[in-house]
Protein backbone atom coordinates (compact mmCIF):
# COMPACT_ATOMS: atom_id res chain seq x y z
CA UNK A 1 0.00 0.00 0.00
CA UNK A 2 1.25 3.85 -0.78
CA UNK A 3 1.73 6.29 1.66
CA UNK A 4 -1.05 7.82 0.30
CA UNK A 5 -3.69 5.22 0.72
CA UNK A 6 -2.62 4.67 4.23
CA UNK A 7 -3.34 8.26 5.24
CA UNK A 8 -5.90 9.88 7.53
CA UNK A 9 -7.83 12.28 5.18
CA UNK A 10 -7.12 14.88 7.84
CA UNK A 11 -2.96 15.02 7.62
CA UNK A 12 -3.63 14.98 3.92
CA UNK A 13 -5.38 18.60 4.19
CA UNK A 14 -3.69 19.90 7.14
CA UNK A 15 -0.31 19.54 5.31
CA UNK A 16 -2.14 21.44 1.63
CA UNK A 17 -3.74 23.79 3.96
CA UNK A 18 -0.63 24.71 5.67
CA UNK A 19 1.10 25.02 2.37
CA UNK A 20 -1.62 26.65 0.84
CA UNK A 21 -1.29 29.18 3.91
CA UNK A 22 2.13 30.11 3.42
CA UNK A 23 1.54 30.48 -0.41
CA UNK A 24 -1.22 32.98 -0.08
CA UNK A 25 0.62 35.01 2.48
CA UNK A 26 3.67 34.75 0.59
CA UNK A 27 1.61 36.54 -2.44
CA UNK A 28 -0.26 38.56 -0.88
CA UNK A 29 3.08 40.53 0.52
CA UNK A 30 4.55 40.39 -3.25
CA UNK A 31 3.98 43.38 -4.76
CA UNK A 32 5.31 43.58 -9.03
CA UNK A 33 4.41 47.37 -9.20
CA UNK A 34 6.48 50.43 -10.46
CA UNK A 35 9.19 50.41 -7.28
CA UNK A 36 9.45 46.42 -8.43
CA UNK A 37 9.13 47.18 -12.28
CA UNK A 38 12.13 50.00 -11.99
CA UNK A 39 14.94 47.63 -10.73
CA UNK A 40 17.50 46.62 -12.82
CA UNK A 41 17.30 42.93 -13.65
CA UNK A 42 19.90 40.45 -15.18
CA UNK A 43 19.54 38.91 -18.36
CA UNK A 44 18.73 35.72 -17.00
CA UNK A 45 15.89 36.60 -14.71
CA UNK A 46 13.03 34.51 -15.86
CA UNK A 47 10.17 36.25 -16.98
CA UNK A 48 7.47 37.60 -14.35
CA UNK A 49 4.45 35.14 -15.08
CA UNK A 50 6.58 32.12 -14.49
CA UNK A 51 7.03 32.46 -11.26
CA UNK A 52 3.56 31.23 -9.99
CA UNK A 53 3.62 28.34 -11.69
CA UNK A 54 7.08 27.68 -10.62
CA UNK A 55 5.80 28.21 -7.01
CA UNK A 56 2.71 26.28 -7.02
CA UNK A 57 4.77 23.35 -8.13
CA UNK A 58 6.95 23.49 -5.46
CA UNK A 59 4.12 24.35 -2.81
CA UNK A 60 2.62 21.31 -3.81
CA UNK A 61 5.85 19.07 -3.43
CA UNK A 62 6.47 20.57 0.12
CA UNK A 63 3.11 19.73 1.25
CA UNK A 64 3.32 15.88 -0.90
CA UNK A 65 7.10 15.63 1.19
CA UNK A 66 5.76 16.86 4.84
CA UNK A 67 2.98 14.41 4.34
CA UNK A 68 5.12 11.00 3.43
CA UNK A 69 7.48 12.60 5.86
CA UNK A 70 4.90 12.36 8.55
CA UNK A 71 3.34 9.20 7.18
CA UNK A 72 6.98 7.80 7.45
CA UNK A 73 8.06 8.77 10.28
CA UNK A 74 8.45 6.24 12.94
CA UNK A 75 8.36 8.07 16.20
CA UNK A 76 6.61 11.56 17.55
CA UNK A 77 9.88 13.03 18.14
CA UNK A 78 10.59 12.95 14.45
CA UNK A 79 7.08 14.11 13.43
CA UNK A 80 7.70 16.97 15.88
CA UNK A 81 11.03 17.92 14.45
CA UNK A 82 9.48 17.44 10.92
CA UNK A 83 6.38 20.22 12.15
CA UNK A 84 9.28 22.64 13.64
CA UNK A 85 11.07 22.91 10.86
CA UNK A 86 8.28 23.57 8.43
CA UNK A 87 6.84 26.11 10.89
CA UNK A 88 10.27 28.29 10.76
CA UNK A 89 10.48 27.57 7.00
CA UNK A 90 7.38 28.36 6.24
CA UNK A 91 8.08 31.83 8.58
CA UNK A 92 11.10 32.30 6.66
CA UNK A 93 9.15 31.85 3.42
CA UNK A 94 6.59 34.44 4.41
CA UNK A 95 9.15 37.03 5.76
CA UNK A 96 11.39 37.12 2.54
CA UNK A 97 8.43 38.14 0.63
CA UNK A 98 7.61 40.89 2.93
CA UNK A 99 11.08 42.27 3.19
CA UNK A 100 12.19 42.25 -0.34
CA UNK A 101 8.65 43.21 -1.70
CA UNK A 102 6.93 45.89 1.36
CA UNK A 103 10.17 46.87 3.10
CA UNK A 104 11.97 47.33 -0.39
CA UNK A 105 15.32 45.99 0.76
CA UNK A 106 16.26 43.02 -1.35
CA UNK A 107 19.89 43.47 0.76
CA UNK A 108 17.75 42.74 3.64
CA UNK A 109 15.88 39.95 2.10
CA UNK A 110 19.26 38.11 0.41
CA UNK A 111 20.56 38.08 4.40
CA UNK A 112 16.95 36.54 5.50
CA UNK A 113 16.84 34.10 2.51
CA UNK A 114 20.40 32.84 3.92
CA UNK A 115 18.85 31.31 6.66
CA UNK A 116 15.39 30.43 4.24
CA UNK A 117 17.94 28.34 2.14
CA UNK A 118 19.08 26.70 5.76
CA UNK A 119 16.08 26.02 6.47
CA UNK A 120 15.20 23.71 3.28
CA UNK A 121 18.41 22.45 3.63
CA UNK A 122 17.55 20.99 6.85
CA UNK A 123 13.76 19.89 5.56
CA UNK A 124 15.70 18.13 2.36
CA UNK A 125 18.03 16.34 5.16
CA UNK A 126 15.29 15.42 7.77
CA UNK A 127 12.82 14.37 5.12
CA UNK A 128 15.36 12.19 3.21
CA UNK A 129 16.26 10.39 6.52
CA UNK A 130 12.67 9.43 6.90
CA UNK A 131 12.08 8.54 3.50
CA UNK A 132 13.71 8.90 0.06
CA UNK A 133 10.71 10.12 -1.65
CA UNK A 134 10.06 12.70 0.64
CA UNK A 135 13.62 14.31 0.19
CA UNK A 136 13.65 13.82 -3.69
CA UNK A 137 10.06 15.73 -3.11
CA UNK A 138 11.72 18.36 -1.53
CA UNK A 139 14.79 19.15 -3.49
CA UNK A 140 13.20 21.30 -5.87
CA UNK A 141 12.25 23.79 -3.10
CA UNK A 142 15.59 23.75 -2.43
CA UNK A 143 16.72 24.03 -6.38
CA UNK A 144 14.87 27.07 -6.74
CA UNK A 145 15.60 28.91 -3.63
CA UNK A 146 19.69 28.21 -3.98
CA UNK A 147 18.67 29.81 -7.68
CA UNK A 148 16.46 32.86 -5.99
CA UNK A 149 19.30 33.59 -3.93
CA UNK A 150 21.71 34.03 -7.02
CA UNK A 151 19.07 36.50 -8.52
CA UNK A 152 18.38 38.48 -5.01
CA UNK A 153 22.10 38.58 -4.94
CA UNK A 154 22.52 40.47 -8.44
CA UNK A 155 19.57 42.29 -8.22
CA UNK A 156 21.52 44.40 -4.96
CA UNK A 157 24.47 44.42 -7.24
CA UNK A 158 22.86 46.40 -9.78
CA UNK A 159 20.68 48.26 -7.52
CA UNK A 160 22.25 48.83 -4.46
CA UNK A 161 22.46 50.53 -2.00
CA UNK A 162 18.59 50.33 -0.79
CA UNK A 163 16.70 52.76 1.71
CA UNK A 164 13.76 51.32 4.00
CA UNK A 165 10.50 52.46 2.35
CA UNK A 166 9.12 55.67 3.79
Amino acid sequence: MSDWTQARPEVIAIGVVLALGVAIIGGLLTESGPWHDSLRMPAWRPPTWMFGPAWTVIFAFIAASGIVAWLRANDDATRAWLVALLAINGALNIAWSGIFFRLRRPDWAFVELLLLWLSILALVVLTARVSTTAGWLMSPYLAWVTFAGALNLRIVQLNGPFKARA
